[in-house]
């Protein structure tokens, strides 16, 4: 998926940015390219850098345009959402047309950071922990109570837990029916179903 912003819907529903942003997309697909700056140095078949291309268009129309966007997946199952500029991309392990789906709507929905906790970058662990070892401390004095530190890190792993459990797809509860996590959802129709990645990407202020 690509995102190329322009400033009116006017501008973004004619047939000359449709195409060039249709163009982009299929450059990148077929070069298989795996980042914004490598889709910006494609040649798209008039023979017009990508960047080039855009910088054109933006001429034309007198609006600025921009490409600042750009997820990819690869794989055999890959399913996909968009809704009011919420776009998501998701692979799953064997065909799944219903679940692939549903997933794709908890993506856009519940805008998880990970697919489980393993996938969670350290600097977003160690941030979250500090934070929760900071809520306790604080919240443990104003009982006044003066806590150890390894009672208050035990305290704040039961806090990254839940973070955990709120903002990991395979864990977060399913929206469709909150009794059971994604992971269970995704179970009951195979035991082996499972998401392998996703994409999100929105346009909107979240």
């Amino acid at each position: 998926m690509i995102a190329l912003k322009c400033e009116t819907d006017f501008v973004a529903n004619g047939k000359d940015y449709i195409q060039l942003t249709q163009d982009i997309l299929d450059a990148a697909v077929s070069a298989k390219a795996k980042s914004l700056e490598e889709v910006q140095e494609l040649t798209l078949a008039n023979g017009r850098k990508v960047a080039e291309a855009v910088a054109e268009r933006s001429g034309i129309t007198g609006e600025k345009m921009e490409l600042d966007g750009y997820n990819y997946l690869e794989g055999e199952n890959i399913y996909t959402y968009n809704h009011q500029n919420i776009n998501v991309l998701c692979t799953m392990v064997q065909p799944a047309e219903a679940q692939g789906h549903a997933i794709t709507m908890q993506v856009a929905a519940m805008n998880p950071v990970a697919l489980d906790e393993a996938g969670v970058p350290q600097k977003v662990k160690d941030e979250e922990l500090k934070v929760a070892i900071e809520k306790t401390r604080e919240e443990q004095a104003a009982k006044g109570k003066n806590l150890p530190d390894a009672m208050l890190q035990q305290i704040a792993q039961g806090r990254l837990k839940k973070f955990y459990k709120e903002n990991c797809l395979l864990e977060q509860e399913f929206i469709q029916d909150s009794k059971l996590s994604v992971a269970e959802y995704l179970h009951q129709a195979d035991k082996d179903l499972t998401v392998t990645a996703f994409r999100r990407f929105t346009l909107r202020a979240e």
